[in-house]
């Protein structure tokens, strides 16, 4: 045999390597995740999306399998193999096959059940091919890439042998080849590419050329006499400084005399420390005179340091311009990155600044001090919640709190959540009589409740299609609890809960969810916010009929600001 042959030879034996034994059970429970993957769940997919889906959880299965086998041989059970193996094989891929087909004659009605649901068009076709294409895929590159892996774990445990007995090198071989998937994904590339993503966002945020000129009104935050600088506020906090309704505009509303409504932002780049930056937002509301108003509000911000403007003009209309609102950034990602990859820094901000304004307002005589509410939407909710600790909620009490899309690992929203009443939705709960916590959602504002409010208000808005805040990550083994409930108007009655496919079904409704209907999902935006404002600061001389119109005003003069993108 030549040379050329023994090579050949080789190159061969290593390609088989890599591509290793096929197995037809794994694969047929690849498919049973896959068929799984095609019922519907929070936010309705399109073909691309669920053919990556399809294919990432027919991998998934397919390795679960694998790992089951190997257990299984591990502990020395019996092993069918040859004509009996084939026969229970042959016998349970009947009832998969049906199941598989069952379900892809049913999957555009439900999807299309979804879309019509949320005020989406339907959709004519299932597009199987794109479906099936992407799905196998994403299979393969997943299969080829889980082959590379054990090649790897082969060439460590073979070299591993030399020196060690094989129950050892086998061991070893595997915490070697986590350790090395750690290294390269967590310290390695994700590391790099967020480090990366962080610097550019702020290297964007100093260098934006096209920044509107600093405030000529010597009272707004940013202007000469400011004690926050306007060029290194950043895009979104001059945004909020500069929008937003004026007294002419408060006043053509209401008909009556209005106030500039005060608005106090301090950008990352305006101080090295959350602390420092939560002083400089003190100096500047009392510089401003926030503390003679009538309402003041603590928010936080999305990842970025977006302010909502569906949420904050709503209220301001309410009050007469008589409020001031303070925010402070903690970041430049993009908040889902923000709130997997850096955790810690919306909490530090929210507790800093919340901590500073509170402890100076709670210095101030109760009958000279505006009322005291906290605010945050989505990623500000959970960082808002975790600076409102029992201090500020018992020994110097706020008056209230608004959070909107409360992020599933919220700890407060979570306590609240499982103290609901016995029998109460788990989407739409009642807590207690009513009296201190109340949820709305796009059908329901928060005004009905079995006693009237005590003296501190506090106010969930969520939507019940809403996966950042009805994510569970114990869907991986168990079903969420809002499954055990009769489903919302907007959710699906044909939800399957699955092991594991339920789990990435959810995490990719996350991604989806900020793309939604207004209404729906993570889409929140002014209409539901004003009914949940109006019960949390109960506004003077505010009737009925004041939020109807304050609805048709959002509606026809700044509807673009009553939508939250993905910020």
């Amino acid at each position: 045999m030549g040379q050329r042959q023994i090579e050949g030879r080789m190159a061969r034996r290593h390609i088989a390597n890599i591509i290793g034994p096929f197995s037809i059970p794994c694969l047929l429970l690849g498919l049973l995740f896959f068929a799984a993957s095609l019922t519907p769940s929070l936010i309705p997919r399109g073909p691309t999306v669920q053919g990556i889906l399809g294919g990432l959880v027919m991998a998934i299965g397919y390795l679960i399998g694998q790992i089951a086998g190997l257990i299984w041989r591990a502990a020395d059970f019996p092993v069918l193999s040859g004509r009996p193996a084939k026969a229970l094989t042959a016998l349970l891929s009947v009832p998969l096959i049906a199941f598989f087909l069952w379900v892809l004659g049913s999957s555009l009605v439900w999807q299309n059940d979804i879309r019509m649901k949320m005020g989406m068009g339907e959709v004519d076709a299932l597009n199987l091919a794109t479906i099936l294409f992407l799905a196998f895929a994403t299979f393969a590159m997943a299969y080829a890439a889980g082959r590379l892996i054990a090649s790897l774990f082969r060439l460590i445990r073979s070299r591993l042998l030399r020196v060690m007995p094989a129950r050892r090198a086998n061991v070893l071989g595997v915490v070697v080849v986590a350790v090395i998937l750690l290294v390269v994904t967590r310290e390695g590339i994700v590391d790099h590419v967020v480090t990366g993503l962080d610097e550019s966002y702020e290297k964007a945020q100093e260098l934006f050329q096209n920044a509107p000129p600093r405030p000529d009104d010597p009272r707004m935050t940013g202007s000469a006499e400011s004690l926050i600088d306007w060029a290194a506020i950043g895009r979104y906090g001059r945004d909020f400084i500069t929008s937003g309704p004026t007294a002419d505009d408060i006043a053509a509303f209401t008909g009556r005399p209005a106030l500039h409504p005060i608005r106090v932002y301090v950008g990352r780049a305006n101080g090295e420390t959350p602390q420092e930056r939560a002083e400089l937002a003190l100096a500047e509301l009392i510089r401003q005179g926030a503390f003679e108003r009538e309402v003041l509000i603590v928010a936080s911000p999305t990842g970025t340091g977006w302010m909502d403007p569906g949420s904050q003009d709503p209220v301001e209309y309410m009050h007469g311009g008589n409020i001031a609102t303070v925010a402070a950034q903690y970041s430049y990602l993009q908040s889902p990155l923000a709130l997997i990859l850096e955790t810690n820094t919306g909490l530090e901000q929210a507790t800093a600044l919340q901590e500073v304004v509170h402890g100076y307002w709670s210095t101030l005589p109760d009958d000279a001090r505006p009322r005291f509410y906290v605010h945050g939407l989505s990623l500000g909710a959970w960082s808002s919640m975790h600076a409102t600790n029992m201090f500020r909620l018992l020994d110097d009490p706020i008056n209230g709190a608004f959070w909107a899309g409360p992020p599933f690992p919220s700890t407060l929203w979570n306590y609240f959540q499982n103290h609901r009443n016995p029998g109460t939705p788990w989407v739409l709960p009642d807590v207690g009589n009513g009296s201190l916590v109340r949820y709305a959602s796009h059908t329901a504002d928060a005004s009905q409740a079995e006693a009237a409010w005590g003296r501190m208000r506090i106010v969930f808005l969520q939507y019940s299609s809403d996966p950042v805040v009805f994510y569970d990550p114990r869907s991986l083994w168990r079903a969420p609890p809002w499954v055990r409930d009769p489903p919302a108007e907007d959710m699906s009655e044909h939800f399957m809960f699955m092991p594991v496919v339920t789990q990435f079904q959810l995490a990719l409704d996350l991604a989806l969810s900020f793309g939604a209907p207004t209404g729906h999902g993570h889409a929140y935006y002014a209409q539901d916010y004003i009914g949940p404002w109006v019960q949390v600061t109960a506004p003077t001389g505010w009737s009925e009929e004041d939020t109807a119109r304050l609805k048709v005003h959002c509606d026809l003069g700044f509807k673009q600001g009553c939508v939250n993108g993905l910020q």
